[in-house]
């Protein structure tokens, strides 16, 4: 057994016990002291199963609050107490951790060993499937994520498969005023509806299917916006380039209802002077930008 892995198991074994007998966060220290002398077989590196540990009761709420978005059907104090808590593990490794230190895939991998090693006959598949939803959107946040993948040693950029998507800015006017139409992810973050493009489809006609799959609503497809890209992490398909056209699209004032799309748990229209105040990615603000700059020019 790696030493990383045996780290993992002794945090697991605490975890468990913090978690089973409502331990306070300095009593878990004290009890991961314990599991390493008596499981350690020398020293597993503390340092990092101190900070997992802590980081893990830290961001306890905040991890579960995601575990329940994501995995809708089980909810948390339904999951049996050593699944909940490798996918604590798992999720701070995912989202937390050093990506240079531990990349998302070994996160996902250890995960699913804990499971396999620890837990029962199915729990590999559902610790996979509640990880690998959340660890498709990971690559969301844009340009700045493909510049660091280029250098990644598994496999190089120009090499990586590209999936192209299509997504759009969508609005729609009312009494004098512009609403615009947003989705919310399971990061906490509100975006653009985009889905993939068929092979061989037309963009335009590939994102107005694709809105009405997500959101069911139709769009008039006007301007195109921009194109972007960046690196996903997907866990069956390793890295994948998704480049993604954005169109600006009107459509009219409906209730949005939010299809069965992955990482996905809100939509709701917004008011122009309310979307200031909302939770963007950093490579959405200029695309949405360039909408309302579109639609000021078309009002004067």
């Amino acid at each position: 057994m790696s030493n990383r892995h045996l780290a993992r198991s002794i945090v697991l074994q605490t975890i468990f016990e913090w978690d089973f007998r409502n331990l306070s966060r300095e009593d878990a220290l004290v009890s991961l002291i314990k599991n390493n002398k008596e499981f350690g077989e020398g020293d597993p590196d503390t340092s990092f199963m101190d900070n997992l540990l802590k980081g893990v009761i830290d961001k306890k709420g905040e991890l579960d609050n995601i575990i329940i978005k994501a995995a809708p059907d089980w909810p948390i104090d339904k999951i049996s107490l050593v699944d909940r808590n490798i996918l604590r593990i798992g999720l701070y490794e995912l989202l937390f951790s050093d990506r240079k230190e531990v990349p998302a895939k070994v996160a996902i991998n250890e995960a699913i060993e804990l499971a396999k090693s620890y837990s029962g006959e199915k729990s590999g598949g559902f610790i996979n499937g509640v990880l690998g939803t959340i660890y498709k959107e990971i690559g969301e946040p844009g340009k700045d994520e493909v510049s660091k993948k280029k250098h990644n040693r598994d496999i190089p950029f120009e090499k990586m498969p590209i999936r192209r998507l299509v997504g759009a800015v969508i609005y729609t006017r009312r009494n004098d005023e512009i609403f615009f139409a947003f989705v919310h992810d399971v990061f906490g973050r509100w975006t653009l509806s985009k889905g993939r493009l068929e092979n061989g489809e037309d963009a335009k006609l590939g994102v107005k299917r694709e809105i009405k799959a997500e959101l069911g609503i139709d769009i008039d497809v006007e301007d195109q916006l921009q194109n972007n890209e960046y690196v996903a992490n997907h866990p069956e398909d390793g890295k994948i380039r998704k480049q993604v056209t954005y169109f600006l699209a009107k459509s009219e004032m409906k209730d949005l209802k939010l299809g069965d799309s992955g990482g996905l748990d809100d939509a709701k229209w917004f008011k122009l002077q309310d979307i200031q105040n909302l939770n963007f990615y950093d490579d959405i603000l200029p695309i949405i930008t360039k909408a309302i700059t579109i639609l000021g020019m078309r009002s004067r």
